[in-house]
């Protein structure tokens, strides 16, 4: 049960997996939204380009029968007649297809951003498991997906029924009418279902929006233990960063203590503190902090001093303040004088000038 506990998807996603979901195309994308859009701009746009759109094809239909009578029946004669009606009526569906186009992009562009991956294109043979595949059939998400289908064409059926049935008197006079009142009265009665359609199909959108979003959330949930191993892949394993800090340190160290019999004085608080000083008047502004250290670091740079001979001075008040000094950082004004107080002392004590 502890095992079951640790494994379950309570986490929520980090940048990093939501970065993988996009780089693999999973991301949260409602169909509902492309299909309610696409067909409310077409419709729209039906609206204000059928005019012209018959006008067109009327203009077609009236050079054809014009040429009937005077058309020489040919193979290269009929070929040309093809491209030349093809030409024309793909002109007049031209701008459909192009909102089609626009209105695609423009939905998925305003669900998911700029994507481009070609990571579901990657040929995938675990798709052809047959078990994998009936598992796929039946699960929560085909249910899922059936349901919507269901309720989708339930609802437009619903409402394209009682549209049709509540235009059924009038449909009766139709008899009494042209052709091209017939036309118009069925075009009507259309529209209005495409209508009340594209309405059904907003709400649709908007449910299935919150629905897929959800859904993608809970998919990229993660258990604590893969949170763990991302941030040991992105951050590095913490013993490890450990480890190199620690041999760093060691190394900064060594290179401090190297430094220890090259200076001119050691200050002292006598049993906390050590500072290294180091002064080249011709190559220094000021006298520089080369080593320093507390309790066993202090202990150690004085060992080494005695070694190499290094003055030690104890003064209390001026190693605090040196303490707080950066390595190689050179010693602050307010210093000046009592170091050049101690370097006087040390260079009297050598037999050297300041």
């Amino acid at each position: 049960m502890a095992d079951e506990q640790q494994q379950e998807r309570t986490e929520q996603a980090t940048a990093k997996r939501r970065e993988d979901f996009r780089e693999k195309g999973q991301v949260a994308q409602s169909r509902e939204v492309q299909s309610a859009l696409l067909l409310t701009s077409f419709l729209v746009m039906w609206f204000f380009y059928v005019p012209l759109f018959w006008r067109k094809l009327s203009e077609l239909t009236a050079a054809l029968f014009s040429l009937s009578g005077s058309f020489a029946v040919t193979p290269a004669s009929t070929i040309q007649l093809a491209l030349l009606i093809f030409g024309k009526l793909a002109l007049l569906m031209a701008p459909l297809l192009l909102l089609c186009l626009a209105v695609g992009f423009l939905a998925s562009f305003m669900q998911i951003g700029w994507l481009f991956t070609t990571k579901p294109l990657e040929p995938d043979f675990s798709k052809f498991n047959p078990i994998s595949g009936l598992s796929r059939m039946f699960s929560k998400r085909s249910l899922v997906e059936l349901l919507k289908s269901m309720a989708k064409v339930i609802l437009v059926g619903f409402v394209a029924y009682k549209t049709v049935r509540a235009e059924f008197a009038a449909a009766l006079d139709l008899i009494h009418m042209e052709v091209w009142g017939t036309l118009a009265f069925m075009g009507n009665v259309a529209g209005l279902v495409l209508m009340k359609t594209c309405g059904i199909l907003a709400v649709l959108a908007i449910l299935d929006f919150f629905f897929v979003r959800y859904e993608m959330e809970e998919k990229m949930k993660m258990t604590k233990q893969e949170q763990k191993e991302e941030f040991k892949e992105t951050e590095g394993d913490p013993q490890l960063k450990s480890r190199i800090r620690s041999i760093q340190h060691q190394m900064a160290r060594k290179r401090m203590m190297a430094e220890v019999p090259k200076a001119d004085v050691i200050v002292t608080n006598p049993t906390h503190i050590s500072v290294a000083l180091s002064y080249q008047r011709d190559k220094m502004k000021a006298p520089k902090v080369v080593a320093k250290g507390a309790d066993l670091v202090a202990m150690k740079i004085r060992e080494i001093a005695r070694e190499h001979q290094v003055p030690i001075v104890e003064n209390v008040p001026v190693a605090r303040a040196l303490h707080k000094v950066n390595i190689g950082a050179e010693v602050p004004e307010e210093l000046f004088k009592a170091v050049a107080e101690i370097l006087a002392y040390v260079y009297n004590l050598k037999g050297k000038k300041l």
